[in-house]
């Protein structure tokens, strides 16, 4: 037995020090405050560390982003009424884009959940579409187990978000039960054995076999078996933006780009020319089955550790569902010493060059005050080692990164492509940060995307985090006008008005420096990456050519 002042704050802080988490992002209030005075005040020889945030949301983005790096829940506590309203952003990009996150928020007290009265709301009702789980504690002696179960569902796959709801009453409570300890996580097996010989067959029978790779082969398990494969076969690979980064540096003659967003990659022509295409890890909302098999006649097998979601797009001839990484280590000794066909391999071999082509940027600058993304990109590739991780929010400069950044560690490079949710990118940062001391983190924005969470640079500073900040400046929504300019002839809803960032980062304790043009910026990013603490650089975006990203390099795109 428990002695009786042991509360539900304990019991609740107590659990989640079971589970090992390491960092809890939020916002107090006074329906969650004894737990805060727990975190903050208890002589515990071992708890989480709190990082208080400027705003909610981009407390579920930094706690999303321990789950994505870690693939370990991250934790995010916030007060009742808008403190839970304000999850909701976080939550749902956590979920569609499989990030493991324990939410949890505060509530009013019991007798007052059917009355009309402050911050009174159906917390559980709200999340339940968004979030793999969905509940309300109702009686102290049960908030272990819940947290239990909550920790599980966000864990196991497709990863994703759970919420718990803590009236104010259970909170404050006297407990008994003692804190449930975290079973292990229920390890599978691999697919069938008489599977993977006929999957080995199947690719040595194939011209042209190509491996897409998406958000659940970039495990470290599953990192290291592909990478086997790869080695010991002659397999080409395609990687999502969610799977950025699995191929490494002696496999980049493998490497034939990610897919997402737009219909005109170069992988898309590789998955298209692809007599066999194999996915690992892959799920659908990285970038939709219509858009790399169109016409839906696509051969297609399936590695997975859960079973796929079906469309007339996506009907795969089989479904290996099983540990992937065990899955593709028995695999491997099947394949070793396969190559690709000599057809297959010419046809490679043309994609390889127009790939070089591509990511070249342009011999002298158009414009001798703004700066073309792939010298932008080239600069800044010049600068980040793999160790570093990059940060990505949602824009025009989004799909310029996807598509010519290099990564070779996975989950060190951080797209939101399922919900492609605007001001990630510097919360995300935040935590990598915190996760990876002793590497530079860098997050990339636009002008109007950045102040969705500049917020958080006061966050930033008062953790001292080694965070490079790039904004990439050009007065619009762009991401939007551009896609609005290809459809309509012209742009709506799209501009705003200038902001002195430099002056902003300032004021936030930051240090803020200005690209002033083409022959400002290895000065520039020299002297972000010497800095010490949040660093903000303003670069002005030649985006002339991102027509570009909307053309088709496919007959049959329209």
């Amino acid at each position: 037995m428990i002695q009786s002042s042991y509360t539900g704050a304990d019991s609740i802080l107590d659990s989640l020090i079971n589970h090992d988490v390491e960092y809890i992002f939020g916002i107090p209030g006074a329906k969650i405050d004894l737990l805060f005075e727990q975190l903050e005040h208890s002589n515990r020889a071992r708890k989480p560390r709190l990082i208080i945030t400027r705003h909610e949301q981009n407390a579920a983005f930094m706690a999303a982003a321990v789950g994505r790096i870690t693939g370990k829940p991250g934790v995010v506590l916030t007060t009742s009424g808008p403190g839970v309203g304000n999850l909701a952003t976080g939550l749902v990009t956590a979920t569609a884009e499989g990030d493991p996150v324990l939410a949890i928020g505060g509530q009013v007290p019991r007798n007052d959940l059917l009355r009309l009265t402050h911050q009174s709301m159906r917390n559980a009702d709200l999340f339940e579409p968004i979030t793999k789980y969905s509940v309300e504690v109702q009686e102290p002696e049960n908030i272990s187990e819940v947290l239990a179960n909550a920790y599980r569902a966000a864990e196991s796959s497709k990863q994703g978000a759970s919420f718990v709801s803590f009236p104010q009453d259970v909170v404050n409570a006297p407990v008994s039960t003692r804190p449930i300890q975290p079973l292990k996580k229920p390890i599978l097996g691999p697919a069938s054995p008489d599977e993977i010989k006929k999957l080995a067959e199947a690719i040595k029978n194939a011209q042209l076999p190509v491996l897409l790779l998406g958000m659940r082969a970039s495990s470290p398990e599953v990192t290291q078996a592909v990478r086997q494969l790869v080695k010991e076969s002659d397999l080409p690979v395609v990687e999502t933006f969610q799977g950025a980064g699995i191929i490494s540096h002696d496999l980049e003659d493998h490497f034939y780009g990610r897919v997402g967003l737009f219909r005109n990659q170069p992988g898309d022509k590789l998955l298209k020319h692809s007599d066999l295409v194999i996915t690992v890890g892959y799920d659908a909302i990285e970038y939709e089955p219509r858009n790399w098999n169109a016409e839906g006649d696509g051969k297609i097998l399936v590695i997975d550790d859960s079973p796929s979601e079906i469309d007339h797009n996506f009907e795969p001839e089989k479904e290996l569902v099983g540990d992937i990484a065990q899955t593709i280590n028995l695999l491997t000794p099947h394949l070793a010493g396969y190559q690709i066909s000599n057809d297959g391999e010419q046809y490679l071999e043309q994609l390889r060059e127009q790939q070089n082509q591509q990511d070249l940027p342009p011999e002298a600058e158009s414009d001798t005050q703004r700066i073309h993304p792939l010298s932008l990109i080239s600069a800044l590739q010049y600068r980040v080692d793999d160790e570093m991780t990059v940060s990505v929010d949602v824009g025009s400069f989004y799909i310029w990164m996807a598509r010519h950044f290099r990564s070779y560690q996975p989950r060190h490079l951080l797209f939101s492509n399922g919900m492609q949710t605007l001001g990630v990118a510097l919360p995300w940062a935040i935590s990598a940060a915190l996760l990876r001391p002793g590497h530079k983190s860098v997050s990339v924005s636009g002008d109007g995307g950045f102040l969705f969470s500049a917020q958080e640079l006061e966050t930033a500073v008062r953790e001292n985090l080694d965070i490079v900040h790039i904004i990439w400046n050009d007065g619009h929504y762009d991401m939007v006008k551009f896609q609005e300019e290809l459809k309509y002839g012209k742009a709506a809803g799209v501009n705003f008005g200038p902001v002195d960032f430099v002056k902003l980062a300032e004021s936030y304790g930051a240090k803020g420096l200005r690209v002033d043009g083409p022959a400002d910026l290895g000065k520039k990013l020299d002297e972000a990456f010497q800095t010490k603490g949040p660093v903000v650089v303003d670069i002005p975006v030649d985006y002339r050519d991102n027509v570009k990203l909307g053309q088709s390099l496919l007959p049959d795109q329209l």
